[in-house]
């Protein structure tokens, strides 16, 4: 029988797993006006219906400014700016109106394509902004309200309402509405599981932007996840107030505010990647850049039930002997020394802490899944155990290695000897395995 590709099965299990939990959600996809006239608009929007047709009520709201910015141009109509905001005069509004419903309409021909149907409705009141700072922003105006009413109906019956940059006041008068604005309100609105803001841009990657030290990034410096303060860090390190023009940055502010506003996940990607929403969707690595509210991962004690996750994550390397071998009764018997570190309900990996007396402790059995590497699950768990080691008065924590002693010198860990270790330990030690032992004192 021929071996399986791991990798591609632990992925096709990753995606029965999320489909299973977000079958029946609601999700919101802010999407960048460049990426209708992008080459791979038409995938994008294949995934798009994909994800309608497993069963997530997904709305759809489409920037619009080029597009705009490109009628207006075309019919030589001018219009200002005060700060972010489209100074939208009323000879500018039937224009700026066609535009917004041209774009919407792009997005219906794309899930027609898959046999999704679509509806553009006047979901949003709206009301006038008036002056501000003595200019007049006539048909610009702010949201109200959005009308759930109208829009719940739609998505049960499986259809994907549509939302352009244009919202009614209560006598039928049009306004001009940011789109950021309007994706936000309908994901509070909605209480949407995820808004994902599907950007024309790369997103904000070291080098290229100041990150604090303390926030983990991948091998290409793309930030995998962050909490909102760790996002405020990194508006304040690039100076967002003075740079709110920096189009990344101004999306990072937009899913601040969506994780303020009780989102519970906020997801940041590059719409060019081929099968970039399915990827971040359907995978806990995703490819872009996730703002969470709720606990997302979390180190726990092992469960009963975490047995056979963690047997797995070990036996890549029990078969290379970098582990000793360990049963499903072997790790039941100690159950209470392991714990295990988890993201989105799965193990990816584990440690245990063994109390051999005399005051010291034994950090072991640590594993992790290769492909969360980025991650440093393993650093985390190793730190977390020394910590809980600290708390329970240990004096001193040891590993025995064959092969990773550079990593735990790296984690401050010093070469020491059978001699100094606890008599139990020493009794157990296998002269045959001869490992390395390496210490820390507490």
């Amino acid at each position: 029988m021929e071996q399986p590709n791991w990798s591609q099965v632990d992925l096709i299990r990753e995606a029965f797993h999320y489909q299973s939990r977000f079958s029946g959600t609601t999700m919101v996809f802010k999407v960048d006006f460049p990426l209708t006239e992008d080459a791979g608009f038409s995938y994008f929007m294949k995934d798009i219906a994909l994800l309608s047709q497993i069963g997530i009520r997904v709305v759809i709201v489409p920037g619009a400014k080029e597009w705009i910015d490109s009628v207006l141009s075309e019919y030589n109509i001018q219009t200002g700016y005060a700060g972010p905001l489209r100074i939208t005069t009323a000879e500018a509004m039937p224009f700026v109106n066609m535009a917004a419903f041209n774009v919407a309409t792009k997005f219906i021909t794309g899930l027609s394509a898959s046999r999704v149907n679509a509806v553009i409705g006047s979901f949003v009141k709206a009301r006038g902004l008036g002056v501000v700072n003595g200019i007049d922003m006539a048909h610009t105006g702010m949201m109200d309200k959005i009308l759930t009413d109208a829009l719940k109906p739609i998505l049960e019956r499986g259809m994907v309402p549509i939302l352009p940059c244009i919202g009614w006041s209560s006598s039928g008068k049009p306004y001009n509405i940011p789109s950021d604005e309007i994706a936000l309100e309908v994901s509070k609105a909605l209480h949407a599981v995820k808004l994902f803001i599907v950007s024309a841009e790369k997103g904000i990657t070291s080098p290229e932007y100041s990150i604090p030290e303390s926030i983990h990034t991948d091998e290409q410096g793309r930030l995998i996840r962050l909490t909102p303060q760790e996002a405020e860090g990194i508006l304040k390190a690039n100076q967002f107030e003075t740079n709110k023009e920096d189009i990344s940055l101004v999306e990072l502010q937009l899913a601040l505010k969506a994780s303020k506003a009780g989102i519970e996940r906020i997801h940041i990607i590059d719409g060019k990647q081929d099968g970039a929403i399915l990827r971040e969707l359907f995978s806990n690595l995703g490819v872009g850049t996730m703002v969470y509210a709720d606990e997302y991962e979390s180190i726990r004690p092992l469960g009963i039930e975490d047995i056979p996750d963690v047997l797995r994550l070990m036996e890549p390397l029990m078969k290379q002997g970098i582990l000793i071998r360990r049963s499903h009764e072997d790790i039941q018997e100690k159950k209470d020394d392991y714990m295990v570190f988890e993201i989105d309900s799965s193990v990816y990996a584990c440690a245990a802490m063994h109390d051999w007396g005399e005051g010291q402790a034994e950090i072991a059995a640590i594993a992790t899944d290769p492909a969360y590497s980025d991650l440093r699950m393993g650093r985390r768990l190793v730190r977390y155990l020394i910590d809980k080691a600290r708390r329970q008065k240990f004096r001193r924590v040891f590993v025995l290695t064959t092969s990773t002693h550079d990593w735990f010198e790296l984690l401050g860990f010093r070469e020491s000897s059978v001699d100094k270790l606890p008599s139990r330990k020493r009794a157990h030690y296998d002269t045959n395995r001869n490992s390395k032992i390496f210490a820390l004192d507490l």
